[in-house]
This record gives C-alpha cells, structure tokens and sequence, in this order.
C-alpha cells in the first residue's frame, strides 16, 4: 500500500471535520481520516440536534446565527429537503427553582431571543406540565431541529463531488513533521498518508491527536451527557410539544420521532471514549421527568451518551497552532458543532488556506483571537507565571 500525498489531511469525521474538508476540496486536495467504521459516530451522531440562537458561549451564538441563512434556505444541490424543522424552545420556570428562573430571565430577555409567557400558555403548549408550582416559562419560537443525518450526507457529497476523499477505520497509529519535505507524516490502518496540513478536528481526541504529533495540548475537556427515549402517555400527540428545558438547566425534553428524549443535561468528566449511557444518569433524567411532568416513565426505550469537548472559556478552538508548522486546531466545539457547521466550517477552511478573514468576522461580531489556540498559550503561560510568581512569595 503506497504512500498517500494530500495538501490538507483532516483528521476526524464529524460534522466539523467533513465540512472544513468540503470547503477545503474546492481548491486543494484533502482527505478525511476517521478512526470508526462510518462518519460521525461519536458526537456527531448522538446529539440532540437543535439551533437555539441562545445557547452557548458569545462565539458559539454569534456563529449559530451566521449559519441561519445555510439551515432556513439550504442550497437544493446541498440537500433534497430541508435541513431544519420548527421546534420551539421553552425554558420553565418552577417555585422551587424560583431564583435560577428569574436569574436566567434577567440574563436572557436582553437579547431578544425569548419572550415571557405564563403558565397557563405554557401547559397549552405541553400539556403533559405540571401545574403545582409552574410559575411561568420563556419561549423561543425561532428555534428548530436540525436534521443531522442531511447535513451530514450533503456535506459527504460536497466532499466527494469537489475530489475530496474519506477513509474509514483509519485509526492514526503514529505521526511527524517531517522537516526536511515539509510534510506531515501520518501512519493509520489504512496506510501512510503525508500532507503539509494536518487540521485536528478529533473532538474528544484533540489532545491525543497532539501528543502523537509532538504538540502542546490544549486542555481539551471531553463531558459525557447521557439521554434516553421513553414512551408518550397513550392518547397524546407530541409532534408540536417544544423542548422543555429546567431554569437550572439540569433537564431537558424534546419529542422524538413519537417517543420522548430526556437527559439530566449532565456534564460528567470523561475520557475520550466510545460513551456509553450511565444508569444513574438515566434514572435521575427519568425522575426529574416525573417531577415536573404527568408522565411515569415505566421503561426506557433507549439509552445514550455522547462526549462534549470544551476548554476553558467554552469557545471554540480554531487556528494554526502557534509553535507547530502546518498543525490547525478546530476543537471544543462543546456540543454545538451541528449548529454552528455551516458557519464554523466555512471560517476554518479560510483559515486552513490562509485568506483574508477580518471583514467575515466582523460581520458576525467576533475577533480571531476570540477562537485562536494562541489565546490558550497565553493564558497557560500567565497562569504558570502567576504559579511561579506565587511560590517565590511563598518562600520569601
């Protein structure tokens, strides 16, 4: 099996790294490497899968609205139909959770996004609600499901249509500059692939991505978050109910193809791993279900988990990393690598090729040091400063 020469290897395939590669394939040649038998499988294809204008750190939700016009009017060779469907967003407000509801109200209604409504509106839109302490909810009627699988495959044709290439099972073994070519060096179970770009959208596995190439980690912080299906009460149609989130944001809900998804939106540390569903995750999502609901859960259809990434400042990483030649970040996504795609990976691959950038940001309201891996640098080193500056105190 011959060596393998691309001007961009993208190693992952998620959302995030077949988009940039698609962008990538209109002007370079660029293979995706991923480690599992099909394309997305960990985060990708485990998500809840929703665009909420409101959700998120300022980057995440300035990128979430650049890739609205993508989502609302798709390109028809993108995709056969659409990419979205109406799903409103209702956040509840309940007398035991009092302060967090009115927290979030004061934090939220700025923005424009939702709109107060009382709890009678709110048991009219999910009847299933408990009345005994509702004391009101904010809606988002501008929010809707993505259809993950469509934006995927249109991403896929994307690459393929423009020369682009996708390997499966290509587990990344081993890797190096090669300083003398100038070329990446990438050793995988499906050969040996050499490019002058390595773009590292591994999600949970950034990191290790970095230290088989000799790179300074990021801090990449993979959370597991566990969901599960359960059964609507007989006699109820839940097609047009709206994800319901708790004010504190330790529960979620949303109608799924006539079953009900449920999580304790838990952020649990993690390694990066294949995520499997924890069943104390599991119970707690059903038991908070009960409380604020009519519904008994008496079984669970189905149970998941997917890894979350973020680092510190929960905005994404995207960019050259400042100390290795040719090595490109696009990582902690934190979740909302579907939503922010369209945008996030038209940006990257800009980056990737080095163009002009500035006008485009701009336009959305964020800075490239707002995503750039030197941000991290930075702050790691002010911080071991700070540590250094603090022993010496200490020994004074």
């Amino acid at each position: 099996m011959g060596d393998k020469e691309f001007d961009v290897l993208v190693i992952g395939g998620g959302i995030a790294g077949i988009g940039v590669a698609a962008h990538l394939a209109q002007s370079c040649r660029v293979a995706v490497l991923e480690m599992e038998e099909q394309p997305g499988y960990h985060s990708t294809g485990r998500s809840a899968a929703l665009f909420v204008k409101g959700f998120g750190s300022p980057v995440i939700r300035a990128l979430t609205l650049a890739s609205k016009p993508f989502f609302f009017s798709p390109d028809p060779q993108f995709c056969d139909g659409p990419l979205v469907s109406k799903r409103d967003v209702m956040i509840v407000g309940r007398a035991e959770k009092r302060q967090a509801f009115e927290q979030y109200t004061a934090d939220e209604i700025p923005h424009g996004n939702l709109v107060p409504i009382d709890a009678n509106a709110a048991m009219s839109l999910c009847p299933v609600l408990r009345a005994e302490g509702l004391i009101g909810a904010l809606l988002d009627g501008g929010a809707a499901d993505i259809d993950v699988h469509a934006l995927q495959q249109g991403f896929i044709k994307q690459l393929r249509s423009r020369g682009g290439e996708l390997f499966l099972k290509a587990k990344v073994e081993a890797m190096a500059f090669l300083h003398a070519a100038a070329l990446w060096d990438v050793r995988t179970g499906q050969g040996v692939f050499r490019a002058p770009i390595i773009v590292n959208a591994a999600g949970a596995w950034a990191d290790e991505i970095a230290l088989r190439a000799g790179v300074r980690p990021i801090g990449i912080e993979p959370r597991r978050r566990t969901a599960a299906l359960v059964d609507i009460p007989d006699g109820l149609v839940s097609k047009d109910w709206p994800m319901v989130v708790d004010a504190d944001e330790q529960f979620y809900m949303k109608p799924d193809a006539g079953l009900l998804l449920i999580s304790p939106a838990n952020e649990t540390p993690s390694e990066p791993e294949d995520a499997q569903a924890d069943e104390l995750e599991v119970a707690m999502a059903a038991e908070r279900l009960e409380q604020i609901t009519s519904i008994e859960v008496r079984r669970i259809r189905s149970k998941w988990a997917g890894l979350r990434s973020f680092v510190g400042d929960r905005s994404p990483v995207v960019g050259y990393d400042p100390q290795a030649s040719g090595f490109f970040w696009l990582a902690a996504l934190g979740g909302y690598g579907i939503q922010t795609a369209p945008a996030l990976t038209e940006l990257a691959a800009r980056l990737v090729l080095k163009m002009p950038v500035q006008q485009a940001l701009e336009a959305i309201g964020i800075r490239e040091s707002d995503i750039s891996p030197s941000r991290l640098s930075q702050t790691a080193d002010q911080l071991a400063e700070d540590q250094k500056t603090q022993g010496e105190i200490t020994n004074r």
